[in-house]
């Protein structure tokens, strides 16, 4: 190629990057029309970003039509950035626009550029909102810090703003270095006004923020936002400041103590010679306080002072025998003395602190600060005391969070931080690798790219650490994997690290909405499966680790098994492990755990490292099978009476419902016949009554029976399931029947890949084949604006009258197999106005979460169970039996 060429080339291709696109409007302008929006956040922007373009080139071969741009100098565009800097760690908190730094490789952006992932080629930007990230540095490393600020060009934000909000102590001791080394003035901000910004931000942002700690177990505690006000925040530094908040930046101190967290360690380490916090928190474990405290029993020759109500375990006086023993310091164990310094200061600030809300009349205590840091044995105390001066009255509350208060609130303090109005629901926590802990323990600095991600992984595994294999789950009365004992005089129960909470990145997506039909959004819970039972919980630990060998064998094959998919393969195969491991040791690490979670941190793996379509050839292959024999079953469902082919279409999905690669069950069932072969055994098998039968209440509502006029919805929902036969064979003629009744309808699907589930980008093209063999779908798919070319072959049959009731697609707005209604695309919250009557199908969004929804339209869920224990624990019965659930709207009170 000579180098004129070359040049304009790059020079075409740079500027289309950056938004140079007038060549190209019109067919911008058809692609459009022709599809509805795409991506994670649902809807498209017309506005554009602009590029740093400095030192942009083209790789690879230049003949190509969508060549690699690299853009060396494009980093995160980044808004704010602001700090927490203590005496002991770093908190960094900065709110990012878009991540990826390498334009339009075509092996990616082929599938990127379909779900939302910036297209370079005159496609519109996504309002992707932003992410919020959370990154933690030990203050005597304050040089690795200033380096991932640099790396990043975090300090830059902005205009070029050479201001970084900042907050504690290090925010004036280190000011001078941070002008040196990064050139940024530091914008000091009061430590207290940045706690209580924090604070009201997480409570009111993250629906799981705030759990309960009794005896190593947590408990997540939903707060009713408009009921937030007043609480009281103990924040446990040095010393105590009880913090009575009423309100976005109203707040008093209105109590404090200099017994705190300053006393702890002061007095431990002259005490027993400990060099750090943690150590000295880490003598407390194996400690026994009754051998330096005076307990009650002591007194009264071990018995209880039951007349008011005192137990002989009862603390009568902290360090007590130490008066009345003839030891020295050197007679008692460190160990004792931890645990009895830990006790004593842990239940005089519980006892102020509930005094204090008492004496104010506030209902809510929030406990953090550097004394808390996420230990299991220091929330215990704490709690144990509120419970017991309150006699059971109050309880004390923690934030996942807390460790970031601070540099929160600082984030907060900026004119523009980009979070107003924020709702819950606008949210997501995603972990990736590299996210680090809260809790005091720095596990080296963020990991940045993909390969420092697979690197990082592959020397995990080879330091000796089995975590593929299906993960093991301690009994209850160990203190290592998964279990707790219950606390004692002795507190050798729990490990000081056991509740270290893992800290995500937490994505701001504007589009996401509350579905507006739930009855009740307040008490709606998506997960039907408890977790919370250790069986229920090592069994589907045990189900996702047995599918991962195959899952990743299905993603290595949709890239063509190259030895770069080999390696990302096994790289996620070990990240999805170490999740599992995590989520195993501490349930709660990642928030309130729930199956449909653990279904989509699946998937947010697969996409970390970079297979966003794993099981995109086989759902290719069951499409075209499935279209193929489409024309046939309509024939046969035309040759019936209305009411008895409304039985064969609900047969139908039942039947196709089969179909699903995230079932070990159905799995060996591909290996023993073709997909229509295993579809019409299926089919055979359909004998009624189902394991749950309301077919004959929803006939009835459809107006068949006792001579009922026949009734018509006005739209429709379907939430279709998987690829091939099960939307095919059986959603599409539901739906095509349906719309002869004159009922809109909008097809559900998901936003992202999720296994074999069809999504909302593939199912216009399934639509438009099958309208070749279908007026009715033809009609509906160019009423609904699917179907742009109106000379579509089609083989006309005079029986089907053209349709000009509308059939639509739209986009769920998550990349799972279950679906959490709580936040939905704004896309389906815009359709679901209208809509009388929602159809979920499939195990994940009609079983595995919303079997118990309620909604204000009629509903039904329609699912064949293909896990014997889900069948046994939900319906009572067994694999392949079916649910065809049946729900009139429920009433709601205004």
């Amino acid at each position: 190629m000579d180098g004129l060429k070359r040049d304009q080339l790059e020079v075409e291709a740079i500027n289309n990057a950056n938004g140079d696109t007038e060549n190209i409007t019109e067919k911008e302008d058809t692609e459009k029309e022709m599809a509805p929006p795409v991506g994670s956040s649902i809807h498209r922007s017309s506005s554009r970003p602009q590029l740093d373009l400095s030192g942009a080139a083209i790789q690879g071969n230049f003949e190509e039509r969508d060549p690699t741009i690299l853009l060396p100098n494009q980093s995160d565009d980044i808004s704010h950035l602001a700090l927490d800097i203590g005496g002991s760690l770093i908190k960094l908190v900065y709110f990012s626009r878009h991540e990826d730094r390498v334009a339009n490789d075509k092996r990616k952006m082929s599938t990127k550029e379909r779900f939302g992932v910036t297209n370079f080629y005159g496609r519109s930007f996504p309002i992707l909102g932003g992410r919020l990230h959370f990154v933690k540095f030990e203050t005597a490393k304050i040089n690795e810090c200033l380096e991932f600020i640099h790396s990043k060009q975090l300090h830059r934000g902005e205009n070029d703003n050479a201001v970084i909000k900042a907050t504690g102590g290090g925010a004036y001791k280190f000011a001078d270095l941070f002008k040196e080394k990064l050139g940024v003035v530091i914008d000091k901000e009061d430590e207290m006004h940045c706690l209580v910004a924090g604070a009201n931000f997480l409570l009111k942002a993250i629906r799981h923020e705030a759990f309960t700690h009794k005896e190593g177990h947590k408990e997540f505690v939903q707060i009713d936002h408009n009921d937030l006000y007043p609480y009281l925040l103990v924040n446990i530094g040095s010393g105590v400041s009880l913090i009575k908040v009423e309100g976005d930046g109203k707040f008093q101190r209105v109590s404090g103590t200099n017994v705190g967290g300053g006393t702890y360690w002061g007095l431990g380490r002259l005490l027993t010679k400990c060099k750090s916090f943690d150590e000295l928190l880490e003598l407390s474990q194996r400690g026994d306080n009754s051998s330096v405290d005076m307990l009650v029993g002591d007194i009264y020759g071990g018995l209880d002072y039951s007349k008011i109500g005192l137990s002989a375990s009862t603390i009568a006086s902290s360090f007590g025998k130490a008066i009345s023993e003839n030891k020295e310091i050197e007679d008692y164990r460190p160990e004792d003395i931890s645990l009895s310094l830990l006790r004593m200061i842990s239940y005089n600030i519980g006892q102020i602190s509930y005094l204090t809300a008492l004496q104010l009349g506030i209902k809510r205590i929030f406990f953090g600060g550097f004394f808390i840091r996420g230990h299991a044995y220091t929330m215990d105390t704490i709690s144990f005391a509120i419970q017991f001066w309150s006699k059971g009255g109050a309880q004390a509350m923690f934030l996942r969070h807390e460790g970031f208060l601070g540099a929160l609130g600082a984030f907060m303090s900026y004119e523009k931080h980009g979070l107003d109005d924020l709702r819950v629901h606008q949210l997501v926590e995603r972990f990736p690798m590299g996210a680090p802990y809260t809790g005091g323990t720095i596990h080296g600095p963020p990991l940045g790219d993909l390969n420092e991600k697979i690197s990082w992984m592959e020397k995990f595994v080879r330091k000796g650490i089995k975590i593929t294999a299906p993960v093991p789950m301690a009994s209850p009365k160990t203190t290592g994997l998964g279990g707790f004992e219950a606390p004692s005089s002795k507190g050798d129960a729990l490990r000081c690290d056991e509740s270290n909470l893992n800290v995500g990145v937490l994505h701001l997506v504007p589009s996401l909405e509350v579905f507006p039909l739930l009855a009740d959004p307040r008490t709606y819970e998506p997960n039907t499966i408890d977790l919370a039972d250790p069986n229920e919980l090592e069994y589907w630990f045990t189900v996702l680790s047995e599918h991962l060998p195959d899952l990743v064998d299905k993603a290595v094959a949709s890239e063509g098994g190259t030895d770069d998919a080999k390696r990302r393969g096994n790289a996620f195969a070990r990240a999805f492990s170490a999740h599992l491991a995590r989520l195993m040791e501490e349930p709660a690490a990642y928030g309130k755990l729930g199956l449909a979670y653990l279904l989509e941190l699946r998937e947010e793996c697969l996409r970390e490292f970079n297979f966003f379509d794993a099981y995109s050839t086989i759902k290719q292959r069951e499409n075209e099978a499935s279209l193929a024999v489409l024309p046939d079953l309509l024939m046969e469902l035309d040759s019936m009476s209305e009411e008895t082919r409304l039985l064969t279409l609900i047969e139908g999905v039942l039947a196709a419902n089969i179909f699903d690669w995230g079932s070990r069950a159905c799995v060996d069932l591909y290996h023993k016949g073709t997909i229509i072969e295993i579809y019409r055994m299926s089919r055979k098998k359909m004998q009624r009554p189902w394991r749950v039968d309301d077919f004959d209440a929803f006939k009835e509502r459809m107006g068949f029976g006792d001579k009922k006029p026949c009734f018509r919805h006005k739209r429709a929902l379907l939430f279709v399931d998987n690829s091939g036969a099960d939307v095919v064979l059986g959603m599409l003629p539901l739906a095509r029947e349906l719309l002869r009744r004159g009922t809109e309808v909008v097809l559900v699907a998901n936003s992202l890949p999720a296994l074999n589930d069809v999504t909302a980008m593939e199912l216009p093209e399934i639509v438009a084949e099958a309208a070749k063999h279908c007026d009715i779908l033809r009609g509906a798919a160019e009423a609904g604006g699917l179907l742009m070319d109106a000379m579509i072959n089609t083989q006309d049959n005079p029986s089907e009258k053209l349709s000009s009731t509308p059939l639509m697609v739209v986009e769920n707005g998550c990349g799972s197999p279950c679906i959490d209604l709580r936040q939905v695309s704004s896309e389906l919250a815009a359709v679901a106005k209208d809509a009388d009557l929602v159809i979920l199908e499939g195990m994940g969004r009609s079983l595995h979460t919303n079997y118990n929804a309620r909604f204000k339209c009629d509903a039904l869920k329609l699912a064949m169970v293909k896990n014997q224990r889900l069948a046994e624990k939900l319906i009572k019965g067994n694999i392949y039996d079916c649910v065809c659930r049946y729900e009139p709207a429920q009433l709601v009170e205004s």
